[in-house]
């Protein structure tokens, strides 16, 4: 090679060096399934080759909780497919940039902030199930659940995990959607009844299914993305959206305030609102923010929209720390060990 041909090729890699490090690196942190990490990361970055993200993830109470702690000197730059209930306690907090990403309007009311320009925005909608195992119920004698109500039948003492709500949001969620839909009292009073016949509660709102998946319990009470995940594996698992309805919140995303990416931030955002995003967010979830987009996800239930309670997330928000100091209270020492 001669020395201008490699001088060229110098020039070349360093240039590609250069952009390279010109990438903004974007924080972002998120409580979204692992798996749904890559492929959301190279659509957005395919899209936005000056940008690349960065994953902070854990569960939704770790996260919320770590966001809280960190307000004084915030590290991420945006809050992505973390609960919807989340963002309205940091935008109470003032750890939210408002923002209207280009194309918001076109998703439906329910999935993006009322406020002009919006808080937050939502990608879809997560919901309380129960995994029950076939063949462990059938060879313990142990029937399939068709309500909450029925959960707390003796039969099925020592045979229940759900996860920890100050731990996980489907823990939380499924909490808030009992004491919106039953009552506060009665809410409470289902729960009593509920904790005699728990096993444990676990740390992660998917480890309540895959457990009930491998035969470890009978029941595990998750969330339904995750149900029909290990169904689809193979699992000897009913998917069951109890007749009494179910909690459920949103998976969303928000620009931390005080970034100093707020360009790169407002592009992950214009990139969440999209129909392109959207499809991807419906290969693991039903029901997305985006009009019209709705495959079907193999063995997720039919009547989950028809199943969701009425929620508020505002009460949700507002007595997110009084609802977790009384569970608690009332039911930590059934919790597993914190890893």
């Amino acid at each position: 090679m001669n020395k201008v041909a490699a001088g060229l090729v110098s020039a070349a890699v360093l240039a590609l060096a250069q952009g390279a490090l010109a990438k903004t690196q974007l924080t972002v942190y998120t409580a979204l399934e692992n798996e749904q990490l890559r492929p959301y990361k190279s659509a957005f970055e395919a899209a936005n080759p000056d940008v690349e993200i960065v994953w902070v993830r854990d569960s939704t109470g770790i996260v919320t909780a770590r966001l809280l702690a960190e307000k004084a000197n915030p590290r991420a730059d945006v809050i992505m497919g973390v609960a919807v209930t989340s963002l309205i306690l940091f935008e109470n907090e003032g750890m939210i940039e408002p923002y209207a990403p280009k194309g918001v309007e076109a998703l439906r009311p329910a999935f993006r902030d009322g406020k002009n320009p919006p808080a937050w925005v939502g990608m879809d909608a997560y919901m309380s199930a129960v995994c029950y195992n076939t063949v462990e119920g059938q060879k313990r004698g142990i029937p399939e659940p068709k309500s909450w109500a029925d959960l707390l039948k003796p039969v099925y003492r020592g045979q229940v995990v759900m996860p920890n709500p100050a731990s996980s949001g489907t823990g939380f969620l499924s909490v808030s959607g009992w004491l919106q839909s039953k009552g506060e009292a009665e809410g409470w009073k289902f729960m009593d009844g509920l904790h005699q016949n728990m096993a444990v509660y676990t740390h992660s709102g998917s480890a309540p299914c895959v457990q009930a998946a491998r035969g470890e319990y009978v029941v595990g009470i998750s969330f339904e993305y995750r149900a029909a995940q290990e169904k689809t594996k193979g699992a000897p698992i009913s998917v069951i959206l109890p007749s009494e309805g179910v909690g459920w919140d949103l998976e969303a995303a928000a620009i931390h305030k005080g970034t100093k990416n707020l360009a790169a931030a407002k592009k992950l955002m214009d990139w969440v609102v999209t129909k392109e995003a959207n499809t991807l967010f419906n290969n693991y979830f039903g029901v997305v923010a985006y009009p019209g987009v709705t495959k079907e996800v193999a063995n997720y239930p039919k009547d989950a929209e028809a199943k969701m309670i009425k929620n508020d997330f505002a009460f949700s928000a507002k007595n997110r720390e009084k609802i977790l100091a009384e569970w608690t209270k009332r039911y930590d020492g059934k919790s597993a060990p914190r890893k």
